[in-house]
């Protein structure tokens, strides 16, 4: 009785939630029996009285056992699969905001249905966010069926689709699809001109697929909406000329003018920083070929651009290296994700960087982009209502999840014992040795006949494995991760008799690995030779080649290094041993692997090289293997700090965007925009008249006569009357800008008068819409500048955090004050010309287009045939 009473009192929170939980699946379980002998008519029916609940006000946890048993019932009958109790309290968990860590093989693509359909019944719409394209339309085709029979829509939103196609899938119950594509789409409906071109409606809820995926290791990079900005491409080839001239210091620890070296490279950052005969260096090769102006300086606000240059052209030779970090395709550069080891094709790196290697590569050079707009995955997944998400490897990141997203991690018990045996790690001095082993150990496993997935951190290993197998004459399958539904495909067959398969680590995630093959595609294959069988006899057959795999000892996992992140080598140890199965994985290291060269203490290396160790002799050392795995945590911390930082200046950032974003939509949303116009207009009036006269009793001719010529330049208004305020001060400041708006409203009637009113109002909302757009896009540049340069007041012994939230604010502000002026400026020239609506706006577009408002105002655009001239 005390020991039962001990155990209660220092039971973990985890163990407190899945007791809870056990309640609620027991209610489930218990009512199994009765839904199962409910027709199908009447089953469906259960979907129509738990929205009647709900519109009565019952809430969705109220509801929750009666539908996860209504969806259980529904996928026994429609799938032929019965959700097993720990994928119902998977659902459970993934319905109170918290992530469920299922193991590989769980079932989480079934799991999911459970909470997809109980939050899908208020008809405001449940996202299920996938990892790519082929997952999102192979979940969607899966369970599309089941949710058809339950009466709840559902729709698949890919990049290909127009904006009619997405605004139908996303007015389903139920919308799957990709994070970048919800993303984008959120970024694309605050750009529109029209409100009837937005696609999205209320965030309410979003199950995110490999979770830790996306929001950890995708998060480190914001999304991007890019233009395009002309650039001098011959530069770059010039300068990458000059990249060889600069000598490599090897030691970063002293950067003395007595060293030679001209830069040393942070590893672990991926910078490049230079010493001080490096500076100077620059400064003379620059001057040597003319980049330089003797009359100017290398930092002058005129050549600090050629810095960015040259560090990129020494970044590219140095830091970035290809079939690892890109790849040449059709003579283009394309990233390679560093953590599923996937082709990014619609990634491009900022700020010169991939000019700089394209410039390398000797391919063409393709023009730099500007931000048009930008979020990141954590502020964009925040904005939902409620979130929650799956993966098989989350607990390492629990406290991120935590204190980012406010999402509690919850490790859910697997179906089957784990059967799976993980090998120590087996440690060689060189790369050489370590790949020889490897070798030695895939042809061990080919005697047996036992299947080999080989995991390694990047297209370029993967090929040195290939490449030591094709000498061997070994049979295998190679998997760069280039094409999602090829390497699924792969994968699902990697379980096969003597497979062999060679992959980047997260390659075909999302793909169980079935012992014996995908029982589907051997009925598949088997009914074509075979026309009159039935699957029971087909079912034998392949349980008969899944027992021999068995036999050989199960899928053996090889990983042919460790990676940055304890997760990925967890899931590549998880395609092994699912739902009970036997099976085995071991990793191999080297001395020489960029994670330990970089992150193991230098005293452990020395420690391993006085041991005195023969040729191809391997080490199994529990002092090395805590090295390797301290050090794998320094860089996980190290990552977080990365992705907590970019957040903590993405918070102020979203700070000002949500503001932005709310604005522009009261505008798009308005039916009174001229209304809008006026209180703006007053408020800018105000404004100036106030700035020119800020004391009562001064002398104010020098100040009314620039007031004048302000009027006219920027607002195109001619205030005839201005001799009364001189004269005596006959009239207040208040007066004096309730005149001038008179002025305004005076030539606003009677353009009306000529105008249609619906094409007015659309106008009028176009030209605001356009202004606030060009000035959010100069906002975004002016503040990456900001933030890339901020580190410097960290010198002055000023907080470099605070500094860049003030004077973003700041910046903020000051931009939201030129908007309505500019605003009211163009809306007054449209008021005194005869220009059409539609002529206006192209040349409100040639002028910021082509960044004359840099250089003069719209009046002399206008007056002086400006935009005839440019444009020829």
């Amino acid at each position: 009785m005390l020991i039962h009473f001990f155990k209660n009192l220092f039971k973990s929170k985890h163990e407190k939630i899945l007791e809870k939980v056990r309640i609620i699946l027991n209610l489930i379980n218990d009512m199994e029996i009765k839904f199962s002998k409910l027709s199908d008519k009447h089953l469906k029916n259960h979907t129509k009285k738990y929205r009647n609940k709900i519109f009565n006000g019952m809430s969705l946890k109220n509801i929750l056992p009666e539908a996860y048993a209504t969806v259980r019932e529904a996928s026994k009958r429609v799938l032929g699969m019965r959700h097993f109790d720990v994928q119902i309290i998977g659902g459970i968990i993934l319905n109170d905001r918290c992530i469920a860590e299922m193991k590989t093989g769980e079932g989480k693509t079934l799991t999911s249905v459970l909470p997809i359909y109980l939050n899908a019944l208020p008809g405001i719409g449940v996202h299920v966010i996938t990892m790519n394209d082929y997952l999102a339309k192979r979940d969607y085709e899966q369970n599309k069926q089941l949710f058809d029979f339950l009466g709840i829509s559902s729709g698949l939103n890919l990049s290909n689709m127009n904006v009619s196609m997405k605004k139908a899938a996303y007015l389903s119950d139920v919308t799957y699809g990709t994070n970048n594509e919800f993303c984008f789409d959120y970024l694309r409906d605050n750009m529109v001109l029209c409100i009837n071109d937005k696609v999205q409606r209320t965030l309410n809820y979003a199950i995110i697929d490999e979770i830790d995926s996306i929001l950890i290791d995708e998060a480190r990079t914001p999304l991007t909406i890019s233009g395009c900005m002309k650039s001098d491409k011959n530069l770059y080839k010039k300068i990458n000329d000059l990249a060889s001239m600069f000598i490599l210091q090897k030691k970063s620890l002293h950067k003395s003018s007595d060293i030679k070296g001209d830069f040393y490279i942070d590893k672990k950052r991926k910078q490049i920083h230079f010493t001080d005969i490096g500076f100077k260096k620059i400064e003379k090769i620059f001057l040597e070929n003319r980049f330089l102006n003797n009359n100017f300086s290398l930092y002058s606000s005129k050549n600090i651009i050629l810095f960015q240059y040259i560090t990129n052209a020494l970044k590219a030779n140095k830091l970035f290296i290809k079939n690892v970090d890109y790849i040449v395709k059709n003579n283009k550069i394309l990233i390679v994700d560093e953590h599923t080891g996937r082709i990014s094709k619609s990634r491009i790196w900022s700020d010169g960087l991939h000019q700089a290697i394209e410039a390398k590569e000797n391919i063409k050079i393709h023009n730099n982009s500007y931000t048009l707009s930008s979020i990141t995955f954590q502020n964009y997944f925040r904005l939902y209502h409620k979130l929650s998400g799956m993966t098989g490897t989350a607990s390492t990141e629990s406290e991120e999840f935590k204190t980012i997203y406010n999402l509690n991690t919850i490790s859910v018990p697997t179906n089957k014992k784990i059967c799976r045996k993980d090998f120590t790690d087996l440690i060689y001095i060189t790369e050489k040795e370590k790949i020889r082993s490897i070798i030695l150990d895939i042809k061990s496993c080919i005697k047996k006949k036992q299947p080999v997935l080989v995991g390694t951190v990047s297209i370029e290993k993967s090929e040195i494995i290939s490449n030591e197998l094709n000498k061997l004459n070994i049979k295998h399958n190679i998997l760069n991760a280039k094409f999602h539904k090829k390497e699924a495909k792969i994968i699902e067959n990697a379980g096969m008799l003597g497979a062999i398969t060679i992959s980047t680590n997260m390659a075909g995630r999302g793909t169980d690995i079935m012992l014996g093959g995908s029982f589907k595609k051997f009925c598949k294959n088997y009914k074509k030779k075979n026309k009159f069988c039935d699957n029971k006899k087909i079912f034998k057959m392949w349980k008969k080649n899944r027992n021999f795999v068995l036999s050989s000892g199960g899928l053996h996992i090889i990983g042919t290094e460790r990676h940055e992140s304890r997760r990925i080598d967890d899931q590549l140890r998880g395609r092994s041993g699912r739902q009970g199965d036997i099976g085995s994985s071991r990793f191999y290291v080297s001395m020489e692997d960029p994670l330990i060269k970089t992150f193991v203490p230098n005293k452990v290396i020395y420690m391993i090289q006085r041991l005195g160790i023969k040729k191809n002799q391997e080490i199994s050392n529990i002092f090395i293997s805590k090295a390797i795995h301290n050090s794998q945590k320094k860089l996980e911390n190290y990552n977080y700090e990365i992705r907590a930082k970019l957040l903590e200046y993405d918070d102020i950032i979203n700070e000002q965007r949500l503001i932005f974003y709310e604005n522009r939509n009261k505008i798009l949303n308005s039916k009174n925009i001229f209304k809008t116009i006026f209180n703006i207009s007053k408020e800018v009036f105000k404004s100036l008249v106030n700035s020119y006269f800020l004391k009562k009793n001064q002398n104010n001719i020098k100040s009314l006569d620039a007031l004048k010529i302000h009027l006219k330049k920027s607002f195109n208004l001619d205030y005839c009357n201005i001799n009364n305020y001189i004269e005596n001060h006959l009239i207040t400041n208040n007066q004096f800008n309730n005149n001038i708006f008179k002025i305004f409203k005076k030539n606003y009637c009677k353009k009306k008068k000529y105008v249609d009113k619906n094409e007015f109002n659309k106008f009028q909302k176009i030209l605001i819409l356009k202004i606030l757009d060009i000035f959010w896009i100069e906002h975004l540049y002016d503040l990456e500048h900001l933030k890339n340069n901020i580190h410097l007041r960290g010198y002055a012994e000023r907080n470099p955090k605070q500094e860049y939230k003030k004077e973003s604010f700041l910046m903020f502000m000051g931009m939201i004050s030129f908007v309505k002026c500019e605003v009211v400026s163009l809306t007054s020239f449209f008021y005194s010309n005869k220009y059409s609506c539609n002529f206006f706006i192209y040349l409100i577009d040639i002028f910021y287009n082509k960044k004359f408002f840099l250089e003069i105002s719209f009046f002399e655009f206008i007056n002086n045939n400006f935009f005839l001239k440019k444009n020829n």
